[in-house]
């Protein structure tokens, strides 16, 4: 069977989207060949039987030409796929579901966002199957969603035994925006200032989110932590081993809708992970799952419970993380999104 994915970026150094370079070799392995149209085309080093088709954005395109390129290429490719996957972007299905559905090619959606409109809802009536990863999601509701492991690359995301971990550290990772609460994270390390500890936070913001990354910045000079709290650019997917295995403790304050791979990532990586998304209720301990209705003192409080625990207890703790991990690696993903194509 021939595939055609449709996803925003193809670019092994995109520091949030990085991992779908690895998606497409995983998926390569089971179809007879690939297309790709990307909204941005970057540095990759696919395998041969995938094409990679770019709308433009890395040249300067306008909007209007990404539509129409979008049309050319669904259209002069027709015969290089049987089946459309579309990953997050919803857009796309209502662009081009109704000549899909004419041409008889069934159409699967990710998406995996607590939040969704009435055109979630048409671009999902297009879809034989919508996947997501968390119950929480708002696609979650459809009889057609298949609930999906997160897809971690466990050859990758691994601790790395020559890299030193800091006792007491604490890491922030992921993109610089107000839905990640990464100012919830600063209040709390605020509270707790009479400790001992380090953080660093690394990623990038959108446009968009400028102006919330300087006021995080100027919240940490508030605060008078600026020589405890480091900031630093995104990384790319193949470079974030090596920050998760310097650190003790990840923190991800994500609403339970998203399910960051960050947070099994972190796990695979060694670290102790504090989390307030509820998918992770009766698979990880309590004391290290924050509240829905989450505040900088629970925040506070539940960090220093970790930093006061022994080292055997968080042996333990790191221990169940990795294998949870495992339960949601790349291989067991590409093998179930694969049987539901296919089947």
């Amino acid at each position: 069977m021939k595939l055609l994915i449709i996803t925003q970026s193809i670019d092994k150094n995109n520091p949030v989207l990085g991992f779908m370079h690895r998606w497409i070799e995983e998926f390569a392995k089971k179809f007879e060949s690939i297309v790709v149209i990307c909204l941005e085309n970057g540095e990759h080093s696919l395998p041969k039987n995938v094409k990679v088709l770019s709308l433009g954005k890395e040249k300067g395109a306008s909007r209007f030409k990404y539509i129409l390129r979008f049309y050319k290429y669904i259209w002069q490719e027709r015969k290089n796929y049987d089946t459309v996957f579309v990953h997050m972007n919803q857009e796309y299905i209502l662009l081009g579901g109704k000549l899909w559905w004419a041409l008889r090619k069934p159409v699967y959606m990710w998406r995996n966002h607590q939040s969704g409109s009435f055109l979630t809802d048409i671009a999902a009536f297009f879809c034989k199957k919508v996947f997501c990863t968390s119950k929480y999601s708002y696609t979650a509701k459809y009889k057609k969603t298949v609930l999906m492991p997160v897809g971690i690359d466990m050859e990758l995301f691994k601790p790395m035994p020559d890299i030193a971990r800091r006792l007491d550290s604490i890491l922030f990772l992921g993109r610089i925006t107000l839905v990640k609460k990464p100012d919830l994270l600063i209040d709390a390390l605020g509270e707790m200032k009479d400790r001992e500890w380090t953080a660093t936070v690394v990623g990038d913001a959108l446009p968009k989110d400028a102006d919330f990354y300087q006021k995080l910045k100027q919240k940490v000079h508030t605060y008078g932590m600026e020589d405890r709290i480091e900031f630093r650019k995104g990384v790319a997917n193949q470079n974030a081993p090596s920050i998760y295995s310097a650190h003790e403790i990840f923190i991800n304050l994500s609403p339970s809708g998203m399910y960051d791979k960050t947070i099994f990532e972190a796990m695979a990586c060694g670290c102790l992970v504090l989390a307030s998304n509820q998918n992770l209720a009766g698979q990880i301990d309590g004391r290290l799952i924050i509240g829905e209705e989450k505040s900088s003192a629970e925040v506070a409080q539940k960090i220093i419970a970790i930093l006061n625990l022994s080292a055997g207890e968080k042996k333990v703790l790191v221990e169940q993380g990795s294998v949870i991990a495992r339960k949601h690696s790349l291989t067991t993903l590409i093998d179930k999104l694969g049987g539901e194509m296919l089947s």
